[in-house]
């Protein structure tokens, strides 16, 4: 039985063209992430492209999804974020 992509969600952070991190969240990360490399995923991201997926995590709500998003966004460093990124 396939599992349907919105049952889960997921942070990723991704590497933009110019070296920056961005972290965002989604249910469906192959369309996510396709969305940034068309230009039509954020702000952020359309002057930084292309972008690449680097790090994410699986959760099994979006609530879950959304504080551990939060937490990378506002309380790791980049040096934080970049041993995250290669401890996996």
């Amino acid at each position: 039985m396939a599992t349907d992509k919105s049952d889960k969600w997921y942070i990723y952070i991704l590497e933009c063209a110019d070296k920056t991190l961005y972290t965002g969240s989604t249910n469906d990360l192959d369309k996510r992430l396709e969305a940034h490399n068309s230009g039509n995923g954020a702000k952020y991201t359309k002057a930084r492209l292309p972008v690449k997926l680097v790090y994410h995590e699986e959760f099994d709500d979006k609530k879950e999804a959304m504080k551990r998003e939060w937490y990378i966004k506002h309380k790791l460093s980049r040096k934080q974020k970049m041993e995250l990124i290669t401890s996996k």
